[in-house]
């Protein structure tokens, strides 16, 4: 009995000894069948958004800005004169007419003071008709010997006087009749009040802001390029905007200037579009992307943007070859930056280029996990 239970103990030792010894096997360093499983293990896993297949297609070189639409002329209306707010003759949101007065100043004493120097020079047109008249009078009796030299030169001082003073009297109404025009205050062009900043029997001062008038018949996108992109923009050339609230329409407008200079700091262009409202039905502040297509539609060998890596003149792809990536340089014929897409020399339609994730290496071991579809969303 002894014996039996000895050799049923020795076969379950026997048993686990060459379980443990399989488990062993399997882990990282104890079995020749790990290292070779590591040793064929990929580097990275690939799936379709990870690829992209070039194909043929028509593309028009397009650039691509974004921002928003505001109102081409914006002007605060500001007080010229100190006052109290007598009347108000405009709100927000009213249409509005060049010199149409917006507000009424009380300002009695530029008011006084303006006829003062209409008084003032009537007195002095008097002064230098009679001055006038009695230099003639002396002049026609010097030339018969009535009159001294003397006593003509006095006349001629008197005159003199009289039409300095006239003079005078004529800048101080001009500046009196400025300050006291200035107590209307009026629309500066057409177009439509935007803020009121007053409110009736308010006191105000010069250069304070009354009122914002906007003329949005016209309203402008605001962006900054490239110098490289800046070189293909030309003002007048065609753009098509796509406006929040808008998503099944269009605009029509136009590259309005390009800034001549780059900025120091950021070596970029400043770029300005224009889209015409005259209807009325954009408001500004809206956001927009304004495309602009800056060459005819020419057919080449696409792929995503994002593709194409590198800068300057040196841009290469990484193709998919036999399961491993292949480096290629390319040089990019067009760009789409709407449908983030690039035209190529280099790439052959049919070449399967990674667009994703970027650290890609000569002799990276790849595994395909799903086909991609062909650039531009074509299979």
């Amino acid at each position: 009995m002894t014996n039996s239970k000895l050799t049923w103990t020795s076969r379950r030792a026997r048993a686990a000894a060459g379980i443990l010894g399989l488990a062993l096997a399997s882990l990282p360093g104890c079995g020749g069948g790990a290292e070779e499983a590591a040793a064929t293990a990929p580097d990275l896993i690939l799936d379709s958004g990870d690829l992209a297949v070039a194909r043929d297609t028509s593309m028009t070189d397009a650039v691509i800005l974004t921002g928003t639409l505001q109102p081409y002329r914006v002007t605060e209306v500001r007080a010229q004169v100190p006052g109290t707010l007598a009347a108000l003759r405009a709100d927000r949101g009213d249409a509005v007419r060049a010199g149409q007065t917006l507000a009424d100043l009380n300002a009695a004493g530029i008011t006084s003071a303006a006829e003062a120097a209409r008084v003032g020079l009537a007195a002095s047109e008097a002064g230098e008709a009679l001055a006038r008249k009695q230099l003639d009078s002396a002049r026609r009796l010097y030339e018969r010997g009535a009159l001294s030299a003397i006593e003509l030169q006095s006349a001629q001082a008197g005159y003199d006087a009289a039409a300095g003073q006239l003079a005078g009297a004529r800048a101080q109404l001009a500046a009196a009749a400025e300050a006291a025009g200035h107590v209307l205050v009026a629309a500066p062009f057409d177009g439509r009040v935007s803020t009121r900043d007053v409110n009736l029997g308010e006191a105000v001062n010069p250069g304070q802001t009354l009122f914002t008038v906007v003329d949005a018949r016209i309203l402008e996108l605001a962006g900054e390029v490239t110098v490289q992109t800046a070189a293909r923009l030309r003002p007048g050339a065609r753009v098509t905007f796509a406006v929040d609230g808008y998503p099944d329409e269009q605009f029509a407008g136009e590259v309005a200037r390009v800034e001549p200079v780059a900025d120091e700091a950021t070596r970029r262009v400043g770029v300005y579009l224009r889209v015409p409202n005259q209807s009325g039905r954009l408001l500004g502040g809206v956001f927009a992307t304004g495309r602009v297509d800056v060459g005819a539609a020419q057919t080449g060998v696409t792929v995503p943007a994002s593709a194409v890596r590198g800068s300057g003149d040196s841009l290469y792809v990484w193709l998919v070859q036999a399961g491993a990536p292949a480096r290629r340089v390319v040089t990019v014929l067009q760009r789409d930056d709407a449908a983030a897409l690039v035209q190529l020399r280099g790439v052959s339609a049919g070449d399967t280029v990674i667009v994703s994730p970027g650290n890609v290496t000569e002799g990276t071991r790849l595994q395909i996990a799903k086909q991609p579809a062909s650039a531009g969303g074509q299979p």
